[in-house]
């Protein structure tokens, strides 16, 4: 894991109905916390305190928008593909595949083809 959490902070935020329906709902396309609500049928002091947790874990990322009428607006989603949990030698382990921006791996991919 790239974070500071435990394995066990994980496992609770993943085992938290809550944080999976919002995942879930995050995993199609952004939205607004208001809207995460609406979506999930979860009160909306219920979606803040999920979303500081998924986002100090790196599962969300958010970043401001502005609408039309220059009102600004944070917009959640989703930050990785997906998570493996394994079992070994009586330790768990957590991997968190992270979604990539394509200029990254553009860029890892040219690195990987250049000739030295």
């Amino acid at each position: 894991m790239e974070g500071e959490w435990s394995v066990e902070d994980v496992l609770d935020t993943m085992g938290d109905d809550y944080a999976r329906q919002i995942l879930a709902a995050l995993s199609h396309e952004p939205r607004p916390a208001k809207e995460l609500a609406e979506v999930c049928d979860i009160s909306l002091p219920t979606v803040y305190r999920r979303l500081e947790q998924l986002e100090e874990q790196e599962l969300v990322s958010s970043h401001t928008e502005t609408d039309d009428d220059g009102n600004e607006f944070r917009l959640h989603e989703c930050n990785f593909e997906s998570t493996v949990i394994s079992l070994d030698d009586e330790e768990y382990d957590v991997r968190i595949y992270r979604r990539r921006k394509l200029p990254g791996r553009f860029s890892r991919l040219w690195d990987d083809l250049q000739v030295e």
